[in-house]
């Protein structure tokens, strides 16, 4: 038995050759791995302003070239457009195996004068896998502020341990039909996406830093540690890049920015993590993990 997600910053479908293709990501993501599930950062409904022209419902496209999976998109900015037509951008997971439960959450967005920003969010998809239910979270955190970015770094901690103590102290037992029926309550949890963070910067190590009586705010059962699923699987080999691997307009050398965390629980499970080096449909590389 084995779990296969894969990850990746798609940059609304827009390739290194100046094209939206939507079906070229799937084509892509499909060439490298059979995956169970799939999360994809900065999909767009109606951005005709971005470049290369966004102006279609891309989680609709993704509907129908992914048929078998269920497709849930979660918009961190959903915004009347200047033309007068809905827009929005976020995160959107495909999955092939159940999902008992959805949820998407915006991040902590505070106020710095002059910094490009936007909102950000983080969806969460608990997966019935082969190997038990495992909570999917992915999220695409802030580039231009770290203030916005460590913010977010702490909420998405706050989030893992809310749901871990949900596990260990679930409510009361219910199967009356109504929304207050019982839910899937795991500590299993896989983090993903663009993290917009380096290997060993200081919100890395925060994200992997664990629970003690300090974060007493999540009752007294400690949540279980994350851990860089790459660190894992390769012991003592650096990251290999995940962004401006062929383009250098942010930067000027290959940078990792896309993370897989897993769970404590997780950790012995992690079979493989591999980067594709190869695509050039985004700006990012696609990232995967496989648990057995």
């Amino acid at each position: 038995m084995s779990f296969k997600l894969l990850t990746w910053n798609v940059q609304w479908c827009y390739g290194l050759d100046h094209r939206v293709d939507v079906a070229r990501i799937v084509r892509e993501a499909q060439a490298f791995a059979d995956f169970d599930v799939l999360c994809l950062q900065e999909v767009a409904v109606h951005y005709p302003g971005l470049p290369g022209g966004a102006g279609h419902d891309q989680p609709a496209l993704l509907r129908g070239l992914l048929p078998g999976y269920e497709i849930h998109f979660g918009p961190a900015v959903d915004e009347l457009g200047r033309h007068g037509a809905r827009q929005q951008f976020g995160n959107l997971v495909a999955s092939r195996l159940p999902v008992a439960q959805v949820a998407h959450h915006l991040l902590p967005y505070p106020a710095e004068a002059g910094k490009k920003s936007m909102p950000r969010s983080c969806s969460v998809a608990t997966v019935l896998t082969p190997l038990g239910p495992v909570r999917v979270m992915t999220a695409h955190l802030e580039f231009y502020s770290k203030r916005q970015r460590v913010a977010q770094v702490q909420a998405l901690r706050a989030l893992h341990a809310e749901a871990c103590e949900q596990a260990a102290f679930p409510p009361q037992d219910d199967e009356s039909g109504w929304p207050f029926q019982n839910k899937v309550h795991t500590r299993d949890a896989i983090l993903c996406g663009d993290w917009n963070l380096e290997p060993g910067s200081a919100e890395h190590l925060a994200l992997q830093q664990p629970f003690d009586a300090g974060d007493a705010a999540f009752g007294a059962d400690r949540a279980d540690a994350l851990h860089d699923a790459w660190m894992v699987a390769h012991p003592g080999m650096a990251h290999a890049p995940t962004f401006q691997v062929f383009d250098r307009c942010y930067r000027p050398e290959p940078v990792t920015v896309d993370f897989i965390f897993v769970s404590e629980g997780l950790t012995g499970r992690v079979r493989r993590v591999e980067v594709d080096l190869q695509t050039q449909a985004s700006d990012h590389q696609p990232v995967l993990i496989e648990l057995a």
